[in-house]
């Protein structure tokens, strides 16, 4: 039996290139059995900084809906004041507790799908609580000093390996940028796979 992979996944929850990644990322671990390195990101982490995002926004949102259309999934951006560092702390939490996947994919699409802002707590509060998570384990989750700590440490770890957006797959020294590289990604498992034959 081949041993897994290790695919680290650099996300950061307000990317909305993330959020069409959050669609067929997961084909990954499912096709490969791959093991998930979970580094979510908060604040601007793995994004273009404000003022360059202020004028790429508009092509962005063009190109996402264009690419959503075509993978048939709905789009209602959030409000551009959205802060995901809330949500990546929380995450570390869902990952503990083994909800990680179905967490993931329901703030994505509450926030690209729906519009909501899950900077506020209340909407992640009732995520949490519709994935499994318990409701003050997830407040208290969400505001811990250590994992917001730990959001930031991805980002260094991640920039010290030449990563330089989200959402990253790193396999080794091999990183593929974007959710358009994730056949990229199948591919290069299936390589490796066939190398270890």
């Amino acid at each position: 039996m081949s041993e897994a992979a290790d695919v680290f996944v650099y996300f950061n929850f307000r990317s909305p290139y993330c959020y069409l990644a959050s669609k067929t990322m997961f084909e990954i671990f499912d096709r490969f059995h791959a093991n998930l390195i979970w580094r979510p990101l908060g604040s601007w982490d793995g994004r273009s900084p404000p003022e360059v995002a202020l004028k790429k926004l508009p092509i962005a949102r063009q190109d996402m809906a264009r690419i959503a259309r075509r993978m048939g999934i709905p789009v209602n951006p959030p409000p551009k004041t959205t802060d995901p560092t809330l949500a990546g702390a929380g995450s570390i939490l869902a990952e503990k507790e083994g909800v990680l996947r179905p967490y993931i994919v329901e703030v994505m699409r509450q926030e690209w799908a729906y519009g909501k802002d899950i900077g506020e707590e209340q909407t992640l509060l009732d995520i949490a609580v519709a994935v499994g998570l318990d409701r003050e384990a997830f407040h208290a989750a969400m505001h811990d000093a250590q994992h917001q700590e730990s959001l930031k440490a991805n980002w260094e770890e991640a920039d010290a390996k030449g990563v330089i957006g989200v959402p990253s797959f790193v396999i080794g020294e091999e990183i593929f940028w974007g959710q358009d590289r994730i056949d990229y990604v199948l591919e290069h498992l299936r390589e490796m796979r066939l190398a270890r034959l």
